[in-house]
């Protein structure tokens, strides 16, 4: 699992390679000659950062945010706010995550990993493959609305390539990207429960039934439904494709 995670953890670490770090009673200098290669204090220092910051690179960098509201959306359609439980949504979504970002995964591994482990690679150049791989991910998975968004807000020109734009400006364009989408998808799972609800609340104002919850009748019937049309397949099928 170790070549899931590395490659992350040195775009992450670009960071720390900045400026020099002073902890006390240590002073390391960075910039003093840029060919050699990083200290192991300063990869030490940059995977510890890194750890700490895992949550929130899996919401920016990585398919998990539209999965996981997604599935959050179905669940309040269905009319089960709390069923199936928070740790089996997550855990569910963990693993669509990493059906989704195989192929980067491997890519990363094939052309930053190996390379890097073989010593055909410096510091320098695995983390700027490994930024250019995922800067690739992110913008396929962005719309162009998005980033025009986040440039006017920064007052930045349109860069004139994909290359140009930092990830300073493409991660939050990439979480509005996938917000939208994920509200859209929402929209359509929500559809199909709703109309249930109104035809069993149609039915019960007709029979004169106006105490009677139309939850307790149309819950029952939309979990019927759902498991008939086998229905966590299908949104499975549809949240992997929709990276395709």
């Amino acid at each position: 699992m170790k070549w899931i995670f590395a490659p992350l953890l040195m775009l992450i670490s670009t960071a720390l390679f900045a400026s020099d770090i002073s902890l006390p009673g240590v002073s390391i200098d960075i910039q003093g000659n840029e060919q050699e290669e990083y200290s192991n204090a300063i990869k030490v220092l940059a995977i510890l950062t890194v750890l700490s910051l895992a949550p929130a690179m899996l919401m920016m960098l990585t398919s998990f945010t539209r999965i996981i509201i997604v599935l959050a959306m179905l669940r309040h359609a269905i009319g089960m706010p709390t069923t199936p439980p928070n740790t089996v949504l997550i855990t569910l979504a963990l693993f669509l995550t990493l059906f989704t970002m195989t192929p980067v995964l491997e890519r990363l591994n094939e052309n930053v990993l190996i390379p890097y482990e073989n010593q055909q690679l410096s510091d320098k150049q695995a983390i700027e493959v490994t930024s250019n791989e995922i800067k690739t991910f992110l913008v396929s998975q962005t719309r162009e609305k998005d980033i025009g968004l986040i440039l006017n807000l920064a007052e930045k020109p349109v860069p004139d390539n994909i290359d140009d734009i930092e990830l300073s400006t493409l991660l939050p364009a990439f979480m509005l990207s996938e917000l939208q989408t994920a509200f859209q998808i929402g929209f359509i799972i929500f559809l199909p429960f709703l109309v249930v609800d109104l035809i069993v609340a149609s039915v019960l104002m007709s029979m004169g039934m106006i105490m009677l919850p139309p939850m307790t009748i149309s819950l029952p019937i939309k979990i019927l439904m759902f498991v008939l049309i086998d229905g966590w397949a299908l949104v499975t099928e549809a949240l992997v494709g929709s990276f395709k």
